[in-house]
């Protein structure tokens, strides 16, 4: 018997071998300083990949829908990972709540910005926004996970939401973090708080301004990189 996962793994490392660029894959590889290998395939020709790993192999449910990502996730090369989060990303049916315990998955496993921040935006942030309710209380408790990929996804989540962003939340979680020594908290609070002011400039500047003694330099210096006007 047939297996729809078995097929797509073959299918998505036998293109992604096909479109390899050693030479490209040395610089990807030393870009995201890893030692996880790469192909050396960019995004463009992903795209292409994708597409036709959509059409041929589409989900007949849930559950074959998470086999399908945990499937290409598991393969050992960067680029089938990145095709694992954009395949998630397809199927709306299936982007729903119920998929919260795979998205933690992929952040958690996945464990560097690249994979942290397409899951956080692109699949957290479509679930806070379409089922606030059920979704909240999950990605609220990541704002104290011990997993700092768990608190970054946390405050980053509803960049793109403009002026559906739950203001409240979003700045109550940069405040809880705001004495985090780590990075890449310190970046996504400053990320965050940059993309919001583009939609409410007065209230960044109003929490930059009120918090700056506690908000990191690089924090401060994101938050309010198109406000200074505002804050000076």
């Amino acid at each position: 018997m047939k297996s729809p996962i078995a097929d797509a793994r073959r299918f998505v490392s036998a293109e992604l071998t096909a479109a390899a660029n050693p030479e490209k894959a040395v610089g990807m590889q030393g870009y995201m300083k890893t030692e996880m290998p790469f192909y050396g395939v960019q995004k463009p020709g992903r795209t292409e990949i994708l597409q036709r790993l959509v059409k041929s192999f589409p989900p007949a449910d849930r559950q074959q829908y998470e086999d399908l990502v945990l499937g290409l996730w598991d393969l050992p090369h960067r680029e089938e990972k990145y095709l694992a989060i954009a395949f998630a990303r397809q199927f709306a049916d299936f982007v729903t709540t119920e998929s919260l315990p795979l998205y933690r998955r992929l952040i958690v496993e996945g464990a560097w910005w690249d994979f942290v921040d397409e899951v956080a935006v692109k699949l957290i942030g479509r679930l806070v926004l379409d089922d606030p309710a059920r979704a909240w209380p999950v990605v609220e408790t990541w704002i104290d996970d011990e997993v700092m990929w768990l608190r970054r996804a946390a405050i980053i989540c509803q960049i793109g939401a403009k002026e559906n962003t739950d203001l409240e939340r979003l700045l109550r979680f940069c405040s809880e973090r705001a004495s985090e020594k780590e990075f890449f908290i310190r970046k996504a609070i400053g990320w965050a708080l940059r993309e919001h002011a583009k939609t409410d400039p007065e209230a960044v500047a109003a929490f930059a301004t009120g918090n700056r003694d506690r908000l990191s330099t690089l924090s401060y210096r994101e938050a309010t990189k198109h406000i200074g006007h505002l804050v000076n």
